[in-house]
C-alpha cells in the first residue's frame, strides 16, 4: 500500500509500505477514506527527526473497519469509523479518568504499540488499529459525503479545541479570547460557542482565517498584538481581561499574550504544544488559573460525534484544501507556508 513517510526537514515522500495484518487479537484493520495534515506534524517537518530512522505520518483519519482480531467485541467489518490521535483502550484508571491520551496501555500513530510492535501512520491507505475497542468510535452506518469532512476534524482538532475551552472553565455568559487562528484555535471559538460562551474575542490577523472565525461564532476579531491587544480587548470587553483564554498556539510569545490577556482570577487552558518560558510571575500575582495539555480526544467524541450528526457541530470549514494522497508533500507545503489552513487528503 501507500503511505507518506517523513525522513526529515521539509522531507516528505509517499512510499510502498506493507500493508497491514492483524498482529494482536484486539486489533483492527481500517481502510483510510479520508486523512488530514496537523500543525502538530509541522513540527518534526521543519525541525526533523534528529537521529531517528524515517517515520510513518500523519495521526487523524477516518475510514471503514476491513477486518477486526478474535478478541474484538465491538466492532465488525464493514463499519464507518473515526480514529482518534491516540490510541487507548478505554479501561484502564487513566482512561476511565478522562485522560486517554495517558492510558496505561497506549501508544500514538508512528510510534510503536503496547507490544512493541510499529504503528501505522494516518497518512496512508490502510491502519492498523491496536486496542479497537478501545480506540475507535464507529458510526451507525455509512455518512454522506460531505458529513466526512466534520467527522474527520473529530480525530484531533475539534477535540482539542474542545479541551482548550474545558480547561479554561469556558461557562455559559463567559467573555473568552481565542489565541491562535489555525485549525485549533477556529474549533476553540465552536467549542466556546458550543459551551455557551457569551462574547468570543479571536485574536486573527489573516482575512480568510477571520471569515471562518466569524462563521465559527466569534463576536469580536483583534489584529494587534502585545500591550497593544491587550487594550484593545480590554475596551471591546469594558473589563479588564476576559474570563476565559484558549492557547492554541504554544510558542511562549503566544503564551505570554495568552496569560496578558486574562482578567485577574481567570483561566488559561492551553493546548498548543509548548516551547519556551511560562510567565509564571504574571500567574501568580494575578491569581490566574492555568490548566490544559494532551488532548483526550476519545473521552469528547461521543459528545463531539452527537453534536455533529444533529447538525450543531460542522467543524470541517477547517478544512480549506483537499488534496489526494500522492500530494501528500504539497499539502505539508502548503500548511508550513500558511497558505491552508488544514489540509484533507484522500486515498
Amino acid at each position: 500500500m501507500r503511505a507518506a513517510v517523513l525522513h526529515g526537514a521539509g522531507d516528505v515522500r509517499l512510499e510502498t509500505v506493507a500493508t497491514p495484518m492483524i498482529l494482536d487479537a484486539r486489533d483492527a484493520v481500517v481502510r483510510i477514506t479520508a486523512s488530514c495534515v496537523c500543525g502538530s506534524d509541522l513540527h518534526p517537518y521543519r525541525q526533523g527527526l534528529g537521529s531517528a530512522v524515517p517515520k510513518r505520518a500523519g495521526h487523524e483519519f477516518v475510514g471503514v473497519v476491513e477486518e477486526v482480531g478474535a478478541g474484538v467485541r465491538t466492532l465488525s467489518p464493514g463499519d464507518f469509523v473515526i480514529a482518534p490521535f491516540a490510541i487507548s483502550d478505554n479501561t484502564c484508571i487513566n482512561c476511565r479518568n478522562g485522560i486517554t491520551t495517558s492510558c496505561l496501555h497506549g501508544s500514538f500513530w508512528g510510534g510503536t504499540d503496547h507490544n512493541g510492535f510499529a504503528n501505522d501512520g494516518g497518512q496512508g491507505e490502510y491502519a492498523r488499529v491496536p486496542l479497537a475497542d478501545g480506540t475507535l468510535v464507529r458510526l451507525d452506518g455509512t455518512p454522506e459525503h460531505d458529513l466526512v469532512p466534520h467527522l474527520l476534524a473529530l480525530s484531533d482538532v475539534m477535540g482539542t479545541g474542545y479541551h482548550a475551552a474545558v480547561t479554561a472553565n469556558v461557562q455559559p455568559g463567559s467573555t473568552v479570547v481565542v489565541v491562535g487562528d489555525g485549525a485549533v484555535g477556529l474549533c476553540g471559538i465552536l467549542a466556546s460557542r458550543l459551551r455557551g460562551a457569551e462574547r468570543i474575542v479571536v485574536m486573527s490577523q489573516n482575512p480568510a482565517r477571520q471569515a471562518i472565525a466569524r462563521q465559527f461564532g466569534a463576536t469580536d476579531l483583534v489584529e494587534t498584538r502585545g500591550d497593544d491587544g491587550v487594550a484593545e480587548i480590554a475596551e471591546l470587553l469594558g473589563v479588564p481581561g476576559a474570563d476565559a483564554v484558549l492557547e492554541c498556539v504554544g510558542t511562549e510569545q503566544s503564551m505570554t499574550q495568552a496569560v496578558a490577556v486574562a482578567r485577574p482570577g481567570g483561566t488559561v487552558g492551553f493546548v498548543g504544544a509548548p516551547s519556551g518560558t511560562l510567565p509564571t510571575g504574571a500567574l501568580f500575582g494575578r491569581n490566574l488559573h492555568y490548566a490544559g495539555g494532551v488532548a483526550p480526544v476519545r473521552a469528547y467524541l461521543p459528545l463531539l460525534l452527537e453534536s455533529v450528526l444533529d447538525g450543531t457541530l460542522r467543524p470541517g470549514a477547517v478544512f480549506d484544501r483537499t488534496l489526494p494522497l500522492e500530494s501528500a508533500a504539497e499539502a505539508y507545503r502548503l500548511m508550513d507556508t500558511r497558505e491552508s489552513i488544514k489540509v484533507l487528503l484522500t486515498p
